[in-house]
């Protein structure tokens, strides 16, 4: 009679657990959601920055900050180029990659390292590679405090999945390089100076770990439903056990 009057929590108990420990084991991990790089200068320049980047499907938050680059120019404020780059081996290119003697490592001289514009980070209008070389859309200035939302293409997508995207801003102070350099013409646009169109920051973008909350949270949602599941398995076992018990005569 004990076992009858348990068997059904036991069916209960049992049929339950198998549906919970079928649950997700980990919250998704998917693909890195967030990246970060540190921008470092080039071409002798003195200036430094840091870029997040932070995923919606192709949607990207881009927060950007910089200082110390060249301010002005003929007067003017200081327009700086700046993309997503990728596709090539990933890195900022090394003073050695300046191929023609000058002093500074070009735009197309460096092109091996961080490769092609992928995305242009303009301050309104286009993002696409072709909007690369359009200072009108550039930002401009010594120091830069930046957010923009944006679509990203699937060269963009696949530069930062492999490990390639490489953030690269332009726009040297002349006075900081050779003057063989400053008499050059630029090679991403002929018609600018070379100084204009050299880079000046770059910074490889990385996976963000996830931090805070959201770190503890993944586990405990997979684990969750795992360690309930094995509870319910334990007391159905239990149940079964007193259960024999009474029925021993």
């Amino acid at each position: 009679m004990a076992l009858s009057r348990s068997r059904p929590l036991v069916v209960a108990m049992l049929a339950a657990a198998p549906v919970l420990v079928a649950g997700p084991a980990t919250a998704d991990a998917g693909e890195p959601r967030a990246y970060q790089a540190v921008l470092r200068p080039l071409n002798g320049q003195r200036a430094s920055g840091s870029v997040t980047l932070e995923l919606d499907g192709r949607t990207a938050t881009v927060v950007e900050s910089y200082s110390g680059l060249a301010g002005r120019i003929d007067g003017r404020p200081y327009p700086h180029l700046q993309h997503i780059r990728g596709g090539a081996r990933g890195e900022c290119p090394a003073p050695s990659a300046d191929t023609d003697g000058d002093g500074v490592v070009s735009a197309t001289e460096g092109e091996p390292a961080y490769g092609p514009i992928r995305t242009t980070l303009s301050v309104r209008g286009e993002t696409t590679p072709a909007a690369g070389t359009d200072l009108e859309i550039a930002p401009r200035g010594a120091g830069l405090d930046y957010q923009r939302v944006i679509d990203l293409d699937d060269a963009t997508l696949e530069a930062l999945r492999d490990g390639t995207a490489v953030v690269v801003v332009h726009g040297l102070d002349p006075s900081r390089i050779s003057e063989k350099a400053r008499g050059a013409a630029g090679d991403l646009v002929p018609s600018l100076p070379l100084s204009t169109t050299a880079p000046a920051l770059c910074g490889v973008l990385e996976p963000m770990a996830a931090g805070g909350a959201a770190t503890g949270a993944g586990p405990a949602t997979g684990a969750g439903p795992r360690a309930l599941g094995a509870g319910l398995l334990a007391l159905a076992g239990l149940a079964l056990a007193v259960a024999a018990r009474r029925r021993t005569p």
